[in-house]
């Protein structure tokens, strides 16, 4: 006997949790969203939804009111009491009159050319870096033109995207389809944000080559094996290329790129204004402090330090965001970026500080760097062979290497009873005594 599954919508199709549905105000039934022609994204706005049945005897839906320009929830009353919350139409009025710091204090403005493996190993990577052209970066990107629909052609109509609502600092989930169809058209009652898009593994990939230093850092480039068997449990992170949409007014608030890993960041179409705070371990402490805070909303978290300093990315013009660095993002003008992450070896030990951090704001895996501490067991194994080659041969390994792989072997002996993440092939006792012995050695030298 086949079992009984209820059966809801007009469709009487039985529940599937894939699939957006929205309950009937009137007859308490259930619909799914595509068969009544409401989307996910709209469903917040509703007050009072009545389905096409109950629409005949009740009327249509309503929705809600707004009450106010500075709350998420914009239909609640209020008596000028309660303080602006991010992102919405106050809030990115209040932001046009702030007063900032010099980009000059804070950004180091470098040509394409200049950026190689030397100039890191000379200068190191402690403060954003600002390309203004592309030449001499060895990055491709789309022909002048390239827009929405065209994503959209690459990445495929379906493939659903995180989207926030800005004004309300809100996850939502939408097609490409309806993504494109909202972004082209020049009426928008919702103010909406992509910046998650990774695609990697589509045929846009092939439109987009990150820059030629970013793939000579990248430790997904370098120290992850290119022949694990298919079945293992670690897949290899993609993490380099996102395409970032965004319409005028959008606006991301304070945060530290996941597990410290740094970004290349392309302004294609638009432009893009930065607010960056420096990650020193004050600063890193009262953002601590102000993500857990249950006003966090409530608070411009450059207001809470001593140096908050302002960056305008115009099109065209490349940014490299060093480990760390706390950073909030405003649109002024629609604009289409691509950009992406990566871990590498000049700053391992705030790396893996911010990863710590994240460990300790509890941050969903989702948000999380995939499969983290196995890269940087692989990471290990690959920076010892460094380390040994340069000793062997009699030379003096660089500061930045010795100091990043004291603060490494510190973090794998507390990662030893993580089973899962450490890698097949590795004996992470063996490892770590290896370690250890060639940064004595390293000691004697320097």
């Amino acid at each position: 006997m086949a079992d009984h599954q209820e059966q809801y919508c007009i469709c009487r199709r039985p529940y599937e949790p894939e699939e957006f549905m929205i309950q009937c105000d009137s007859c308490q039934d259930w619909f799914h969203g595509s068969c009544v022609g409401i989307e996910e994204y709209q469903a917040s706005d509703i007050e009072r939804y009545h389905c096409p049945s109950c629409a005949e005897l009740y009327g249509p839906l309503t929705l809600k009111k707004r009450r106010n320009w500075h709350r998420h929830d914009y239909s609640e009353l209020d008596d000028g009491s309660k303080a602006i919350q991010t992102g919405t139409v106050l809030f990115i009025n209040t932001l046009k009159t702030k007063k900032f710091g010099s980009p000059k204090e804070s950004v180091i403005e470098v040509h394409g050319r200049d950026l190689t493996v030397d100039y890191f190993e000379r200068n190191g990577f402690q403060k954003p870096l600002l390309i203004d052209k592309t030449d001499g970066l060895n990055i491709v990107v789309p022909k002048p033109g390239f827009d929405i629909p065209d994503v959209e052609k690459y990445v495929g109509s379906m493939r659903e995207l995180d989207v926030i609502d800005v004004c309300k600092q809100e996850d939502i989930k939408m097609r490409m389809r309806e993504w494109t169809e909202y972004y082209m058209n020049p009426v928008r009652k919702k103010t909406l944000n992509v910046i998650s898009l990774e695609f990697s593994n589509t045929p846009m990939s092939s439109l987009v080559h990150v820059p030629a230093i970013v793939k000579e850092l990248d430790w997904a480039n370098h120290v992850w094996p290119t022949d694990l068997p298919e079945d293992s449990p670690h897949k290899k992170p993609y993490v380099q290329k996102y395409c970032l949409m965004s319409v005028s007014n959008c606006y991301t608030d304070f945060h530290v790129d996941f597990g410290g890993t740094s970004v290349w960041y392309h302004v294609f179409k638009g432009e893009k204004v930065f607010y960056f705070v420096e990650p020193t371990p004050a600063n890193l402490e009262k953002y601590h402090q102000w993500v857990m805070s249950s006003t966090q909303s409530e608070i411009f978290f450059g207001d809470m330090v001593k140096k908050c300093y302002k960056v305008q990315i115009k099109q065209g013009q490349t940014l490299f965001i060093p480990t760390g660095w706390i950073h909030a993002v405003y649109t002024p003008v629609d604009s289409l970026v691509f950009g992406g992450n990566f871990l590498h070896s000049f700053n391992i030990g705030l790396q893996l500080e911010i990863y710590d951090l994240e460990l300790k704001l509890k941050t969903p895996n989702k948000f999380q760097h995939p499969f983290y501490e196995t890269i940087n067991w692989f990471a290990a194994v690959f920076l010892l062979d460094k380390l040994k080659g340069i000793q062997e041969i009699g030379g003096r390994p660089p500061q930045y290497l010795v100091k990043g792989m004291q603060d490494l072997v510190e973090y794998l002996k507390k990662w030893t009873h993580h089973k899962f993440y450490i890698p097949e092939g590795i004996q992470p006792g063996k490892l770590i005594r290896s370690i250890n012995k060639e940064l004595k050695k390293a000691e004697v030298r320097n």
